[in-house]
């Protein structure tokens, strides 16, 4: 049975999610920079991503996301900080959730993820768009 836990009333805040955010950009980047790499789309001026070395980037990122947020609840840039994410009901992000918070990253991620920020800013519970459809919140857990 899935473990059950008391949510507050409002989630992590903006600094400490752009701060997982940046760790997680970070961690992205080395494993797109490899898989370009493997693809062979690499440069004598770095690397190309255009048609499909960018799918396959983007590809990445939306499993990144997915698979660690709807089995684990977290990234790396949350584990490191203590963050989790949760459905607001208390009960643990399932892969339903990870996808539909991942979609919405597409919007939330606009202008250097300055669009979910301002979501997140005037939410009354520090969620951005893809927590408010996905039902989810992230929360500091330790």
């Amino acid at each position: 049975m899935e473990k059950r836990i008391a949510v507050p009333t409002a989630g992590a805040g903006v600094g400490i999610r752009a701060v997982a955010t940046i760790i997680d950009v970070f961690v992205l980047t080395v494993f797109t920079y490899i898989l370009l790499i493997l693809c062979g789309n690499t440069t004598a001026n770095g690397i190309e991503l255009q048609g499909l070395p960018y799918f396959y980037s983007l590809l990445l990122g939306m499993t990144y996301y997915t698979l660690l947020e709807g089995t684990i609840g977290a990234t790396p840039g949350k584990l490191v900080l203590g963050l989790r994410v949760v459905k607001t009901n208390g009960y643990p992000c399932d892969m339903k959730a990870a996808i539909i918070r991942t979609v919405c990253r597409l919007v939330d991620g606009f202008g250097g993820y300055l669009v979910g920020a301002l979501i997140v800013w005037f939410s009354t519970r520090n969620q951005r768009l893809g927590d408010q459809v996905a039902e989810t919140i992230v929360l500091k857990i330790k």
